[in-house]
């Protein structure tokens, strides 16, 4: 984590300015939280019993673009970008629901999440709040910039909710679900990704397009951050089905660049505008939910 520098014996009287500082190199595009003492769970209130949390189940890592890496709907940033892949901040602007923290291991300690964004069913403008009411895909993120780990990657929870007449609880698979659904937009899949068949082998890739910005992301799943258990995870006793655990252990990476904004032309040969289309998916996701409750 450290790098030694040789002391230097200086012929003036006084040294050089210091230069300026990097973002240092991360190997992964992040820092493993686990390694200066944070986690990839996250710091749930109230829970049953205390002390559960929920997997920081997605990365978009420090290699993607530094537009895409900055928290703002200008210049093609991150709220611009969850647009684009058919998520949106929350309705009206009014957070709903308890906070949760998480500590990335980069000196900031536990923090409150950044922001919640939600599936906008089709409507950047309105459309989180039919999500808050019929529940949906919504994730939390934090973005790792601490004094010891400032990686500028942004770490997400992501799941599944069930509509706010069940108390926002996660649908059955719904941590994975969640994230696969994420990934499933964020590459332009045409069917769902099929979660039960990943592994850290696997790997997408697609184009997204919203307010003149199109987005290339490439994601790679990888083990090792997280375990493939129901120990520690928040909602494990209606989430893990069919003998399986709450979570699988993987953790989707995604590196996202900007292929093209309002005022350049694309470098690329074969770029084609998507947005989600929220009412399969949509359909397809309570069909999902039904069928894994029906076999608890």
């Amino acid at each position: 984590m450290f790098t030694l520098v040789s002391a230097t014996r200086f012929s003036g009287s006084s040294p050089p300015a210091p230069p300026p500082p990097e973002r240092r190199d991360t190997n992964y595009g992040y820092y493993i939280p686990m390694d200066e003492g944070g986690s990839m769970l996250t710091q749930v209130p109230n829970t049953y019993p205390l002390g559960l949390g929920e997997p920081l189940n997605a990365i978009i890592s420090a290699y993607s673009d530094s537009a895409v890496l900055q928290s703002t709907l200008d210049n093609g940033g991150l709220i611009n970008y969850y647009q684009s892949i058919g998520f949106s901040t929350e309705c009206l602007g009014q957070h709903s629901g308890d906070n949760q923290a998480a500590d990335l291991g980069d000196g900031n300690g536990y923090l409150n999440q950044t922001a919640v964004i939600r599936w906008d069913y089709g409507d950047a403008n309105l459309g989180t709040c039919q999500e808050t009411v019929e529940g949906g895909d919504h994730l939390r993120y934090w973005i790792q910039d601490g004094p010891n780990a400032d990686s500028g990657a942004i770490f997400m929870a992501v799941s599944y909710e069930m509509p706010i007449a069940q108390q926002h609880n996660i649908i059955p698979n719904g941590y994975n679900f969640g994230r696969d659904w994420l990934i499933g937009n964020a590459t332009a899949q045409s069917t769902i990704i099929p979660t039960a068949n990943l592994t850290n082998t696997s790997t997408y890739s697609g184009q997204t397009s919203f307010n003149g910005y199109t987005y290339h992301t490439s994601v790679n799943y990888v083990s090792g951050l997280l375990q493939n258990t129901s120990t520690g995870i928040n909602h494990f006793q209606s989430v893990a089905v069919n003998g399986s655990n709450a979570i699988d252990g993987l953790v989707a990476i995604m590196t996202v660049k900007i292929v093209s904004g309002p005022t350049t032309n694309s470098t690329s040969g074969a770029e084609w505008s998507h947005r989600p289309i929220a009412l399969s998916w949509t359909f397809f996701a309570l069909a999902c939910s039904l069928v894994a409750a029906s076999s608890l």
